[in-house]
């Protein structure tokens, strides 16, 4: 079975109120054996355009990644992120 991904792209607009929901995202991810990958490093633009901020969030299965993403605790963390932010994130299988 192979493995999936968040994958955000995020532009910060009030990062007293982001910490807020960075604080609380770790437990809810590890409760679903997901774990980071790339968390707001350093990053290049190369081609095209991208926000000042990617992350990137490896889980077991596809089915871990989304019930990660729809569980109670998730979305009481993303109501806070939402506030303190816009950005784009998708939820990508991948490759075995």
């Amino acid at each position: 079975m192979p493995k999936a991904y968040w994958i955000a792209h995020v532009t910060v607009t009030d990062m007293d109120a982001y910490q807020a929901y960075r604080a609380l995202v770790p437990a809810i991810l590890v409760a679903h054996g997901g774990k980071f990958i790339v968390r707001g490093g350093a990053q290049t633009i190369v081609e095209g355009q991208a926000r000042p901020r990617a992350v990137v969030i490896e889980f077991p299965s596809l089915q871990a990644a989304n019930d990660c993403y729809n569980s109670s605790a998730y979305q009481a963390a993303k109501a806070l992120r939402i506030t303190a932010s816009t950005g784009d994130v998708c939820i990508v299988e991948g490759w075995e």
